[in-house]
């Protein structure tokens, strides 16, 4: 089982490494050390950053190394220097970052060789090396979002997604009482994952299905936008001053809409989920629609919940990993699929996509659970608990299959509109 191991975390350190080269090799040099938006790094920095998490964990404390690069830690600590001020640090340059992590991965995979995966926590189950391919998937997903914001000629592409099916129900309803929320046995889980608890949820509808770009349409055209009464205080003041009007790279002539997608611009898929929305953006359009935005518990119970057999699944599909026939991740479509393009990944509820295709916004802010014990670093998540972050789940269109779970827990500003989110909506029984 160990000589396993090992060969699947190369294949994933070789799947990760793969798409971190994809989406840097697609710009120039100019686009590499470029900000596209205060928002975001230089894709530069990303891979640098990629390379020293991967040399702190795996080269340094697991393999017991001596440095490859002690002397850049500082510029690629995400701590110490904002997303804003980036470009003005001496990084490295872009040939010099991938002899960097080029170098590092030789190492890592010296390691990963000889390493015994046992005897500590951090290597149990490799999890020291599932955590930086996770890290480096969240990278990717995060340079993905930096395309999205950078001007000029598509250098980006990727087949369109499978196209949509008729989702027998708009609502499903789930039953009120216990589940087991969280795990505690998921060998690549972080921290804010766990531990496996016991969570009573009130029965509730979701939505069968994410909101779509034709009924967020129908939000915008009926002057959703302009209606105080729809919006929180805080929503209100950040639509007022952000002078929202519509979802992030939205054009409007007239009554109707165009999105412009990694440098193409053409008229929005009706039936796509909508996308690049903000918290306070989707809880005004659940007000809109009479509903309101699911907590966390409803979303993860709506999701893992099998009520006939009153057992917790891994996925919404059962517990095998991420296939192509249950959901769309790991950027093989540059866009969300049309609702109901993966009847198999339904949950046994009846309710689609939760897995893959845009981040949801839920109610919920990010904590800890009961039990919650920092591992390996309280950077990962503690330091982020708290009213200020929103939690969103169920990954998107960008998300590597071994970046998500359906514990798997992602948070942000309420405010925040360059990720790949949208939202589906509840409401009590």
């Amino acid at each position: 089982m160990t000589e396993e191991l090992r060969e699947h975390v190369a294949e994933e350190l070789l799947r990760s490494r793969a798409r971190s080269t994809a989406l840097t090799d697609a710009v120039d040099e100019h686009d590499l050390v470029r900000q596209h938006s205060k928002l975001m790094s230089p894709l530069v920095w990303d891979l640098a950053h990629i390379g020293n998490q991967e040399e702190l964990w795996l080269v340094r404390d697991v393999g017991g190394r001596e440095p490859v690069r002690s002397d850049i830690d500082e510029y690629y600590d995400a701590f110490k220097f904002a997303r804003s001020v980036r470009p003005e640090l001496p990084l490295l340059s872009p040939v010099e970052t991938r002899q960097y992590v080029g170098d590092v991965r030789g190492k890592v995979f010296d390691v990963l060789e000889k390493v015994p995966l046992e005897g500590r926590r951090l290597v149990e189950n490799a999890f020291a090396f599932g955590m930086i391919v996770q890290h480096e998937q969240q990278h990717d997903e995060t340079m993905l979002a930096t395309h999205q914001l950078r001007t000029g000629e598509p250098v980006l592409h990727a087949p369109p997604p499978p196209t949509g099916n008729l989702v027998p129900a708009t609502e499903a309803f789930i039953p009120g009482g216990p589940f087991e929320m969280g795990t505690s046995d998921e060998p690549w889980a972080l921290d804010n994952e766990r531990p496996a608890h016991t969570v009573h949820v009130d029965a509730f509808f979701i939505d069968t299905t994410p909101v779509t770009n034709a009924e967020y349409a129908e939000f915008v055209l009926a002057g959703g936008y302009d209606d105080r009464r729809l919006w929180t205080d805080a929503g209100w003041q950040h639509r007022t001053t952000a002078k929202l009007v519509a979802p992030r790279f939205w054009h409007r002539e007239g009554n109707s809409f165009s999105r412009t997608a990694f440098g193409v611009t053409e008229p929005i898929v009706p039936d796509e989920p909508v996308v690049h929305v903000c918290f306070h953006e989707a809880q005004a359009y659940a007000t809109w629609a009479g509903k309101r935005l699911p907590t966390e518990q409803e979303w993860e119970k709506a999701a893992r919940y099998d009520a006939e057999t009153a057992t917790t699944r891994r996925y919404p599909w059962g517990d095998e990993d991420p296939a192509e026939i249950h959901a769309n991740l790991g950027q093989r479509h540059l866009r969300p699929a049309p609702v109901g393009a993966y009847p198999k990944g339904a949950s046994p509820a009846g309710v689609h996509q939760l897995i893959g295709d845009v981040w949801e916004w839920t109610s919920s802010d990010f904590h800890g659970y009961p039990g919650f014990e920092v591992f390996p670093y309280p950077e990962y998540s503690k330091v982020f608990f708290g009213p200020d972050y929103k939690v969103l789940r169920g990954g998107s269109f960008g998300t590597d299959k071994s970046a998500i779970r359906s514990t798997f827990r992602n948070w942000d500003y309420p405010i925040r509109r360059q990720i790949f989110a949208g939202f589906r909506c509840a409401r009590d029984a």
